[in-house]
């Protein structure tokens, strides 16, 4: 395969050429027939090229001569497009701009889009609409809007919809607006309302119901994924609701939804059948309710309980129930412990595991993860070990062996005076293990900090190893230092120039590990 990084020209180098092509055909002594430029690349490679190229850059790409101009507003570089500056989307200064794109570059063919409040509107609806058979995505953003716009004329919505994403706003009521699209919601597969949980403040005590849960699923019958992330006013009532009609739920990711307990789980698992992913990060779940649940009668075999505060007996009598694990998130879980541990690995629980995320569990011994590595790290893609002070530079040159599938690790302590380590930690051996032993690793971090860390000037001799025999390495983390300045530099320089990121920006997560990943993505 072509990799984009070997076409992805810049701007400047792109004008460059095409001011070069248009001199030379006016060069009496240029040899034509010799000569290789980007303009004697066929229609379907330059194309290639340009779809890596931000649809913000493509109307400069248009500006070098009519061939490229009709490659850049190719329909098939403007299937997915969005409208939200702030995540690095496009900029249009009306509506009126909007409707002529949509009927000039790409009504037929445009599948997915994002629009922010203020381009939400009946006419643009409309056009959408009826101009936009092929639209199956969209994204509408509310989350900054203090007033809406009347959708008393709003009188037709895309209806072949698979997939809708709301970012809802605290104050703002959007019935007015649902009221109007209700009716063509019912091809929906995939839903996500994102919530403010991330723009709350803990002082903050009025919480409104932006969003009428209880209409939304009476005419959604059809859904396979819910994500309700991070909104403050769902509780159980409200998934007593979703569960009444969706009977076709397949996953269902309550992320950082503070008011549900788990009381609503047990009429879901009795009628949501084809159930198999519940994501519950920080959510306040409850002993009582969680042993209430028929676990052994569901399908769900990929769990995401981190960062909730169920107690080592719920722990114990919950995942001893669940048929088998897949997926299996327990960071922060204090009270998860090598006794239960032990019992799911007897129990054969892990039988077809794939992920697991164990870190900061302080339940857990360095001994018992060893065993588990052992036996079962053979078939991990996806291990989170961070935030353990215990498992240093010998820990992990003995278990590295094991991972020989592993896709995505995570390793190491960040740096706190409650986790800090008293002894270095020598990365060039543990780095020399992962190019030995993971050939297919994609995501690497690593977060122990600068002053753990010890290396010298022969390490760029292991970082050269991992580099080459990692091909597919796409991320490597690590925390900001000298070190990170060596890796980085030394990935630079083989043209890889995006795989280092510092663990300042960038956190690695096993979450793409779950099988409806694709459609739980949002922003």
């Amino acid at each position: 395969m072509i990799y984009a990084m070997e076409f992805h020209s810049t701007i400047y180098e792109v004008a460059q050429d095409a001011s070069q092509i248009a001199s030379a055909r006016f060069d009496p002594y240029y040899n034509h027939e010799n000569s290789c430029t980007v303009d004697s690349l066929p229609d379907k490679c330059l194309l290639y090229v340009f779809s890596y190229i931000h649809q913000r850059d493509l109307g400069k790409i248009a500006r070098t001569c009519k061939k490229w101009r009709l490659l850049a507003y190719n329909q098939q570089l403007w299937q997915v497009v969005s409208f939200r500056p702030e995540y690095n989307g496009l900029h249009v200064n009306s509506f009126e701009n909007l409707i002529a794109l949509i009927n000039v570059r790409f009504a037929p063919s445009l599948r997915y889009i994002e629009l922010p409040c203020e381009l939400v509107t009946p006419p643009i609806l409309h056009e959408l609409s009826n101009k936009c058979p092929a639209l199956r995505y969209m994204t509408l953003d509310f989350s900054n809007a203090m007033q809406l716009h009347d959708f008393n004329d709003l009188n037709s919505f895309p209806c072949n919809l698979k997939s809708l994403c709301i970012c809802l706003s605290e104050v703002i009521f959007l019935e007015g607006f649902m009221r109007r699209i209700y009716s063509c919601l019912s091809s929906l597969q995939v839903l996500h309302l994102i919530g403010t949980f991330e723009q709350t403040s803990e002082g903050e005590e009025d919480v409104y119901e932006v969003v009428n849960i209880g209409k939304i699923k009476a005419h959604t019958p059809n859904l396979r994924v819910v994500n309700l992330y991070g909104i403050t006013f769902i509780d159980d009532s409200h998934i007593e609701l979703l569960t009444s009609n969706c009977i076709h739920l397949e996953c269902l990711a309550l992320n950082f939804c503070l008011r549900v307990k788990g009381a609503s789980f047990k009429n879901l698992i009795m009628r949501c059948k084809k159930l198999k992913t519940l994501l519950l990060q920080h959510t306040g779940v409850e002993d009582v309710y969680m042993k209430s649940v028929a676990w052994e009668t569901s399908q769900v075999h990929e769990v995401d309980l981190t960062s909730t505060e169920l107690s080592a007996e719920c722990l114990e009598h919950v995942l001893l129930r669940i048929p088998f694990f897949t997926y299996l998130a327990l960071g922060h879980c204090e009270f998860f412990t090598d006794k239960i541990l032990g019992e799911m690995v007897a129990a054969g629980k892990f039988r077809q595991l794939k992920a697991i995320d164990l870190s900061s569990t302080s339940g857990l011994s360095e001994n018992a993860i060893y065993q588990f590595l052992q036996t079962h790290g053979s078939g991990l893609h996806g291990l989170v070990l961070s935030g353990k002070p215990k498992l240093t530079e010998s820990f992990w040159l003995n278990v590295i062996a094991f991972l020989k599938n592993i896709r995505i690790c995570v390793l190491g302590t960040a740096n706190g005076w409650f986790l800090k380590l008293t002894t270095k930690v020598h990365i060039d051996q543990v780095i020399e293990a992962f190019a030995q032993n993971c050939p297919y690793m994609s995501r690497l971090e690593i977060q122990w900090d600068p002053d753990t860390i010890r290396f010298s000037d022969k390490s760029s001799k292991f970082i050269d190893h991992i580099r080459l025999r990692c091909p597919f390495l796409k991320s490597f983390t690590l925390s900001d230092g000298e070190y990170y300045e060596m890796v980085k530099s030394n990935f630079e320089r083989a043209d890889r120039v995006k795989v280092i990121r510092t663990t300042t920006f960038y956190q690695t997560s096993i979450i793409s590990l779950v099988s409806c990943f694709n459609d739980l993505l949002f922003n």
